[in-house]
């Protein structure tokens, strides 16, 4: 996989924080239509390299390329999200008095007004884009509800949902399934799974099994580089891997 291929590329990535270095020479290619997992220890670094991916951190030194061309380093977030990355936090951040519907509608881009928003009558594209993400976040039947009235785990696929209107080519996920039930997870990894046929997602976890049923490759990142990296089986193998992270 080459530069010109690759939706993201890292190379030599340092960023320090009064001089403890959060990135150490950070090196990582995304490939397009990968489910890439990124684990490590607290601390690892991986916060920071979701930060300078979407312009929050400018790194001290380094290459930062989407799509093989686009340096993100010398853009703003505004103007990353735009080129189509789309990051979710941890904790879900939904409008809680507006309904599921309408979540995704102030998500898509028109007018965000209020007047612009209570009287929107959407193109048909617009009104089939909100209907398929609907189906893709398994809230199809929940869409007149409001977003304040769901369980966390459906609080967290909106949010998804809220992204995936956006058609983002790159998304990055915070731990998507902290805090939620054993079903959920299992949909979680199925809606991810779906997800995937349009673009590239990296998902920052600790749950090893969830991980293990999503991710094509893991990454593990220790002190601001990478550790260690290939399928599942192999990092969880990893002599090195085992002392840091997974402790046995």
């Amino acid at each position: 996989m080459t530069v010109a291929q690759s939706v993201l590329y890292l190379d030599g990535v340092t960023v320090s924080f009064d001089g403890f270095k959060a990135l150490n020479q950070l090196s990582l290619v995304i490939d397009p239509g990968e489910m890439r997992a990124i684990i490590g220890p607290n601390g690892a670094g991986k916060t920071t390299m979701m930060d300078v991916v979407t312009g929050k951190t400018r790194p001290d030194q380094g290459r930062v390329l989407f799509d093989g061309a686009a340096d993100l380093t010398k853009l703003d977030e505004a103007a990353i999200a735009q080129l189509g990355i789309g990051r979710k936090f941890q904790k879900p951040t939904v409008f809680e008095s507006q309904t599921i519907e309408d979540n995704l509608l102030l998500a898509l881009n028109v007018d965000h007004s209020v007047k612009g928003t209570l009287f929107w009558r959407g193109s048909r594209d617009e009104s089939e884009r909100i209907d398929r993400v609907l189906e893709t976040i398994r809230l199809t039947d929940a869409r007149n509800r409001l977003a304040g009235s769901l369980s966390h785990g459906q609080k967290q696929w909106l949010e998804i949902g809220m992204l995936l209107i956006q058609d983002p080519e790159l998304l990055m996920l915070d731990e998507p399934v902290a805090g939620m039930s054993v079903s959920e997870r299992a949909k979680t990894a199925e809606l991810l799974k779906e997800i995937i046929k349009d673009r590239s997602v990296i998902v920052i976890e600790h749950d090893m099994k969830f991980v293990e049923s999503i991710a094509h490759r893991v990454t593990v990142l220790h002190q601001g580089k990478v550790l260690a990296e290939g399928d599942m089986q192999s990092v969880q193998a990893n002599p090195k891997v085992k002392e840091v992270y997974l402790g046995h």
